[in-house]
């Protein structure tokens, strides 16, 4: 008889970017299960767009609360902030070619 593979657990991490405070994004929430859950409940009761990314939530979910990302995940962290960008921009009925 084979094993039964449990599902995956759900998890969420929530970065905060303010130029005037930090020159990089900061980890502002993180958690799975329960507490994931509620952290994209929140995202989605103020319209924060939310990027799934399986590989870059366990990387960034190593990042201690409040503390900048590392330089090595600037690049796939652009990419995310540029995504949002342009949903944000799409949402405003301004959508960028």
């Amino acid at each position: 008889m084979g094993k039964k593979k449990n599902p995956p657990i759900e998890k969420a991490v929530a970065l905060k970017y303010d130029e005037k405070v930090s020159p990089a994004p900061r980890v502002s929430a993180k958690g799975d299960g329960h507490i994931a859950r509620q952290i994209k409940a929140i995202a989605e009761e103020y319209g924060i767009p939310i990027r799934q990314d399986e590989d870059l939530v366990e990387l960034l979910a190593q990042v201690d609360l409040d503390r900048e990302i590392p330089p090595e995940l600037y690049t796939a962290v652009a990419e995310v902030l540029s995504w949002i960008y342009k949903a944000n921009e799409e949402m405003r009925g301004n959508p960028i070619k």
